[in-house]
């Protein structure tokens, strides 16, 4: 039973605090024996979040940010979250998977990948940066934290153009002068977030599912 994977799938925009909520439940019933391993894939209010720093440079000017700060436990520099944007949090026991992080951080990314692929968009990595990237173009971020070896945190993956105008006013992960893009942008036809949201399950339940 404790190798079963659940993907819940919110609806609704759900708040920044409600996700952090979310997981923490999650994580402490995942240690208590009383949940499967989950994914919960949902949209969020606008927000920017950033690692606990010391340099928050790539925030800019708090004081004129359109949207709220949340300091988070996961790593990296700023990013936004917000509608459009498919924001996926992995709740995954690590122990009978080797409490191997670099190999949890490739599988999400080797999952989007192929999910990006399988909506005809050409996505990859760059050498040495963390998240999916289309060329030059930042199509995914991805920041990962652990309790007790249970994953927290996970991915943001930009659906629809609604994503990107929130990313203009900071310098997205602290690298500067990387363009985001969605998915979107990058094919001629229309993707939606239904459609996004069920190719990124699947290719995520392939991915991070144990064999029983």
């Amino acid at each position: 039973m404790q190798h079963h994977l659940d993907i819940e799938i919110f609806k609704q925009a759900v708040s920044y605090a409600d996700g952090l909520q979310l997981q923490e439940n999650a994580v402490n019933k995942i240690l208590a024996g009383e949940k499967n391993d989950t994914i919960y894939l949902l949209e969020h209010q606008p927000i920017y979040t950033i690692g606990r720093l010391r340099d928050q440079s790539s925030l800019r000017s708090l004081a004129s940010l359109p949207h709220p700060v949340v300091e988070t436990n996961r790593g990296g520099q700023a990013t936004y979250h917000g509608p459009g944007q498919l924001v996926g949090y992995p709740i995954l026991d690590l122990n009978p998977r080797g409490r191997d992080l670099h190999l949890h951080l490739r599988l999400i990314e080797d999952a989007l990948i192929l999910a990006s692929m399988d909506l005809g968009v050409m996505a990859g990595r760059r050498e040495g940066l963390t998240g999916v990237w289309v060329e030059d173009r930042k199509l995914a971020s991805i920041g990962v934290g652990v309790r007790k070896w249970i994953s927290m945190h996970g991915f943001a993956i930009n659906v629809t153009k609604a994503s990107l105008p929130g990313f203009l006013a900071i310098t997205p992960c602290g690298l500067d002068g990387v363009s985001m893009t969605c998915l979107d942008a990058e094919t001629d036809q229309i993707i939606s977030m239904e459609m996004a949201t069920s190719a990124i399950a699947a290719r995520l339940k392939e991915a991070l599912s144990l064999s029983e």
